[in-house]
């Protein structure tokens, strides 16, 4: 008797375990980034700041995973991606731990370093375990069951934050991670085998230097650009330093055999399109957790627990999505969804600009649950579709390249709203934020996740169909 043929995208156990331990990693990493959304007007007052240059505790801790996140890759070929990825947990941890403690800005900034040295380790090894674990045929089922549980974090740590800001105190947002941090590192220990491939080469150790200097000038240059948080001199030098240090990095790595961002997977059809459209999505995304919190709070009037519980509906209609996930791409296809789901998320956004104290709660919610619903599929489709065309000894390098842009992307998508923000208090004339400063932002993020639809034109419409199983032909009994 024939043993029935296991549908396209079916998952193993032993991927299945492998993806839902890596998700409660993630999950830890999201639901930190949320929290702390929703507390930094609280946090602004007890440190003596601004709420505006309270962005500085979010793009440390991203600009901190984007600098050490290309060494993620070698690492984990050299050492293990599962030793690898318990210290990461080990070392997101303690960061979270010192972040607790801090008595100061200065020092909540060098523990949210610390912590993104962790999650720089933690999120794009976690995602090489699972790649390695699963079969192509695989991918988005495995994803979907990745994302899952990792979304989890952004739907509990506003409302958890606001509540925990409000009735406790600010500095359990980050102690609550000490529980997950050790749940997730026996798990590892019990459950997920150590996956490695051997390293391709010597370590770029000059090529992690030019990158992280790179990075840290352009994301700080960014961060205080037009808002006198520094002597103007001084941001244009920061910015001018990054831009030379990102044109000798790509006069680096065209003559390093294994440079430590390989920008030749760009020529890989699927990888190089999901690539630059994820980019300029995520710019418009990636500022979300730092203005809405704030335009509810700063804007208008809300306590920090209400906003959370406000907030939360973006990322409820994020884990809404997922089960739906695989049936819209197998009935839509990779192109086509990344198109006009990508039009609608962008509509979506920039519609926040429309929010106003007198707006119903439940038509603000309705508008962050609909936006939340299509910015999940539009996630999935392109994490999937990355790694369609990656052949197995390069994926260590796709996914220290693939989740370095990531947070390059979101660390821009902060600095540009807060850029936009603090632009269009000097051209209204406010000294506090006010709606309509907030909707000057949404309206730029908005126009910024709009621009990515456009590029999935590049790809054919067949694009991805073997990940999904789309227009596979079905062999007739007797045939």
């Amino acid at each position: 008797m024939s043993e029935a043929p296991r549908s396209p995208n079916a998952t193993t156990r032993r991927t299945r375990i492998t993806a839902m331990i890596v998700a409660t990693a993630m999950f830890m990493q999201n639901l930190d980034s949320t929290v702390i959304a929703t507390a930094l007007p609280t946090m602004a007052k007890v440190f003596g700041y601004d709420p505006q240059h309270m962005s500085v505790a979010l793009t440390s801790y991203l600009l901190s995973l984007a600098v050490f996140i290309p060494a993620s890759g070698w690492i984990a070929d050299r050492y293990g991606a599962r030793n690898v990825f318990r210290i990461a947990i080990v070392v997101f941890t303690l960061g979270s731990v010192l972040c607790g403690l801090s008595q100061s800005l200065a020092f909540l900034v060098m523990s949210r370093i610390l912590q993104g040295l962790g999650g720089a380790m933690m999120v794009p090894v976690g995602r090489l375990l699972l790649l390695r674990t699963a079969a192509k045929t695989e991918l988005v089922a495995a994803m979907a069951w990745l994302t899952t549980p990792a979304l989890l974090g952004p739907v509990v740590g506003p409302p958890l934050g606001g509540f925990i800001v409000t009735y406790f105190h600010w500095r359990w947002i980050f102690y609550i991670n000490i529980p997950i941090g050790v749940l997730g590192l026996v798990l590892v220990t019990l459950f997920i085998e150590d996956v490695r491939e051997p390293p391709r080469g010597r370590f770029d150790a000059r090529g992690l230097v030019l990158t992280g200097i790179a990075l840290t000038g352009l994301m700080f240059g960014l961060e205080t650009l037009g808002r006198g948080v520094v002597p103007m001199w001084a941001t244009r030098s920061m910015i001018g330093v990054g831009l030379l240090a990102a044109l000798v990095y790509v006069w680096h790595a065209r003559r390093t055999a294994e440079p430590v961002l390989d920008f030749t997977l760009l020529k890989l059809p699927c990888f190089g399109v999901a690539f630059a459209a994820m980019m300029l999505f995520r710019t418009g995304i990636g500022a979300i957790p730092f203005l809405l919190p704030m335009m509810l709070q700063v804007g208008f009037g809300k306590a920090a627990v209400e906003s959370g519980l406000i907030t939360f509906a973006s990322s409820a209609g994020a884990l809404v999505m997922k089960p739906a996930t695989q049936r819209a791409l197998r009935m839509f296809g990779f192109r086509d969804t990344l198109i006009w789901n990508g039009l609608f998320s962008g509509l979506m956004l920039t519609l926040c600009a429309a929010f106003r104290p007198t707006w119903p709660a439940a038509l603000i919610y309705l508008v962050l649950l609909i936006g939340g619903f299509s910015r999940s599929l539009q996630f999935t489709a392109y994490n999937t579709l990355a790694y369609g065309d990656v052949a197995r000894a390069r994926m260590s390098s796709a996914t220290s390249l693939y989740t370095a842009g990531q947070q390059l992307a979101a660390t821009i998508g902060v600095s540009a709203g807060a850029m936009a923000l603090a632009v269009a208090g000097t051209v209204l004339g406010t000294t506090t934020p006010t709606p309509a400063d907030f909707s000057v932002g949404f309206i730029v993020v908005g126009l910024l996740t709009t621009l990515a639809s456009p590029i999935a034109l590049l790809m054919p419409r067949t694009a991805g169909d073997d990940l999904t199983g789309r227009h596979t032909p079905v062999t007739r009994p007797g045939a």
